[in-house]
């Protein structure tokens, strides 16, 4: 059995999640109004003194918080939702302090409290679960010593009694063979098992407030799915209060019972789950919800938030997404808005709300959200390249495969892989982490070296020993745009320099006037101001980072991209900025992307054909929209049934597919890769052949 599927296992994922309807809303709104809050903060502000400025990164905000409630705080980077919530921990940084308001808990006001004081409250009642388990975690100890020790100094065990205390939370977390597992270092854990280590040494005490700090980000969906569901368990079980801190609102739908919008700041929308995503009322918060790719119209734009959040160094004057806000009243730019009660527990911080405002409607992908229809359509003048009958093959892979190490250590990441991409296509490849699709695409681009099989490029051979000629033919026709923008961009290197790397190393310009401006060509294009070629990559946001890892890819004038889950690390606004930008060069350079990503949601939103791998081998193949509707290998199926789902009664009620590889029986009947239906292709044996026929009913 492997870590993933004793995963799934453990979290019974299989099994069909508990219904959930508008009255369960109301029953949860009545509960919570009838009860006095466990924390309740107001009026909270906390600066941070940098290089002599001040940043007032929380501007006087109040929150209350409830027993038993699971409360979602979303927002772009930069919103204060973490700072806000490190105040309830005393985790702020040592140049951050809070300048004003309370923050009461158990009859203290927590914003009094000194280091000695914090050790009473810190993991015992207050506990967190921080974005990254690997720098959370020390890689020099043994995950039972971690929990461990978090268990002696709250608990008061010790010895035998504490380490059979270990034992228990191990596999109160899902993590089988726990004497086994207590043995082993962080290194020894899939990324989903180290999230669960850490889940452990937060709840090894207990805690009455869990704060779980973007939990599943860096996660596939389906490890994210199960990583939800055991917060979930481990709440009931312990009657615990959850603040969740996300970004995605997928993970939002699934979780919460109420959310609180921030921005600038300041909460600026706070109520139940159904009544901010069915009754969004702060222009912020439709922005937000617009910009979801499963409200998208696939060969259309995303209505993205034009513009940057608020310099926070700066006195804002007004609402401070009025310069951002298209519908803006005169009154934004001028005064702050009050906080608007709506109902007893919806409330919103929006001059629209002013009995004197005129009445703006919400946009129309709020509207269909509201009437719980998600928008699957396609824009009719939208071109399939993979359907012109004089397709051009750009790309073909015949039976690639892929190894690092030799000997015994040998590893076959890719394994038999065939596929073709056409000219001015987008080709996706979707599976979990580990599964090879970065392998792939880094094989086209040849960085890692082809061990059997061939990549030909227009008919030409460019895997394996190539000549120069043909070499440099490849690099200038083919880029790759990288997860990471902040890794793959040289921190002590001007973006001048980062975006015409290209352009130095092959000569590909006539002098230093002709350099220059092919890079600021190559920076207005993805947006970017001349005047950002002289600057550091520390000195932008994640989508400007990425804007320029695009740039430079752009500048060597490719024919093929490889965008290596170019958009992962983005929050949703900057996540659509650069989807609507990768499809506008597609149409103006005629480019044809390899789109590798594990967000189903974005796939399906760019993608004319997607692949899904597990494994190093693909599984299936099929148009993005016929693929959603006929999925049929199982692994397919699980994948799709983890996509998370911005309607919080749909997200909550569908049933959650676990794959299990022991149900192929290939021993004594081979799989093969079949093409079932015209365009869509399955790898199976016989009789499972027969099986997807007979769903498909042919």
């Amino acid at each position: 059995m492997n870590d993933k599927t004793a995963e799934a296992i453990s979290a019974g994922m299989s099994a069909q999640i508990e219904k959930i309807s508008e009255t369960d809303f109301e029953a949860k709104a009545k509960k919570i109004l009838s009860q006095e809050p466990l924390l309740s903060a107001r009026e909270v502000e906390v600066t941070f003194s940098l290089r002599g400025k001040k940043l007032t990164a929380i501007r006087r905000t109040s929150l209350d918080l409830y027993e038993g409630e699971t409360l979602a705080i979303v927002g772009e980077s930069g919103s204060g939702k973490s700072v806000f919530t490190k105040c309830f921990v005393g985790m702020l940084d040592k140049n951050g302090s809070i300048t004003n308001g309370s923050i009461m808990y158990e009859g203290h006001d927590l914003t009094q409290f000194r280091e000695k004081d914090w050790l009473t409250i810190r993991g015992k009642k207050i506990a967190m679960v921080t974005q990254d388990p690997m720098t959370s975690l020390n890689p020099l100890k043994t995950i039972g010593y971690q929990i461990q020790e978090s268990v002696e100094l709250h608990r008061g065990l010790k010895g035998k009694e504490a380490r059979e205390e270990v034992y228990r939370i191990l596999e109160a977390v899902g993590i089988p063979e726990p004497k086994r597992r207590y043995r082993q270092y962080p290194h020894e854990f899939s990324g989903g098992m180290r999230q669960r280590v850490v889940i452990a040494i937060a709840v090894a005490c207990r805690p009455q407030i869990l704060i779980c700090d973007e939990p599943t980000t860096a996660l596939d969906v389906t490890i994210q799915a199960q990583i939800l569901d055991l917060i979930r368990r481990l709440q009931k079980e312990q009657n615990m209060t959850i603040i969740y801190i996300t970004h995605d609102l997928g993970v939002v739908a699934n979780v919460a019972d109420r959310v609180a919008v921030m921005y600038g700041g300041q909460i600026i929308e706070i109520g139940m789950a159904n009544d901010v995503f069915f009754h969004p009322l702060h222009p912020y918060t439709w922005a937000l919800l617009s910009a979801l790719p499963q409200l998208g119209v696939k060969g259309e734009k995303l209505p993205a938030i034009d513009g940057t959040p608020p310099n926070l160094f700066n006195k804002i004057q007004g609402d401070a997404f009025a310069p951002r806000n298209k519908k803006a009243l005169n009154i934004d730019f001028l005064e702050e808005p009050p906080m608007y009660e709506v109902t007893a527990t919806h409330m919103v911080k929006s001059w629209l709300q002013d009995p004197r405002a005129p009445k703006v409607e919400a946009p129309d992908s709020i509207q269909r959200l509201s009437e719980q229809k998600e928008n699957r359509g396609t824009d009719p003048e939208a071109k399939h390249p993979h359907l012109d009958p004089n397709r051009e093959t750009l790309i073909e892979v015949k039976d690639l495969q892929v190894t690092f190490g030799t000997g015994r250590k040998k590893f076959v990441a890719v394994d038999h892989v065939n596929f073709e991409i056409f000219k001015g296509e987008t080709f996706s490849l979707v599976g979990e982490s580990g599964s090879g699709k970065t392998t792939i695409g880094r094989a086209l681009v040849r960085i890692n070296p082809v061990t059997q099989g061939e990549v030909r490029f227009r008919g030409e051979r460019i895997s394996g020993k190539i000549s120069k000629e043909m070499d440099e033919k490849v690099i200038r026709s083919m880029q790759m745009i990288f997860q990471d923008p902040m890794a793959s961009l040289n921190e002590r290197a001007k973006v001048d320099y980062i975006v015409s790397e290209g352009l130095i190393n092959y000569h590909l310009y006539k002098d230093e006037h002709d350099r220059q401006d092919k890079v600021q060509r190559a920076l207005n294009e993805v947006g970017l101001l001349p005047e950002f070629s002289s600057r550091f990559p520390h000195e932008f946001s994640g989508g400007q980072r990425q804007r320029i890892g695009i740039a430079r890819s752009l500048i060597m004038e490719p024919q093929f991209i490889v965008a290596d889950e170019p958009i992962s690390a983005l929050d949703v606004s900057i996540r659509a900025q650069v989807l609507n930008l990768l499809n506008d060069l597609k149409k103006s350079r005629g480019l044809t992307y390899l789109f590798i990503a594990h967000d189903l949601s974005v796939v399906r939103f760019i993608s004319d054909r997607i692949a899904v791998i597990h494994k190093g081998r693909i599984v299936e193949l099929a148009e993005a929209e016929e693929l959603f509707a006929h999925p049929l290998h199982p692994y397919t199926k699980a994948l799709l049934s983890a996509v998370p789902n911005p309607n919080p009664y749909v997200e909550r009620s569908k049933k959650l597919l676990v794959y299990d590889p022991s149900v192929h029986h290939y021993e004594n009947d081979a799989p093969v890769w079949e093409e079932i239906l015209p365009g869509h292709f399955v790898y199976g044996n016989e009789p499972e052949l027969d099986g997807y026929r007979k769903e498909l009913n042919l």
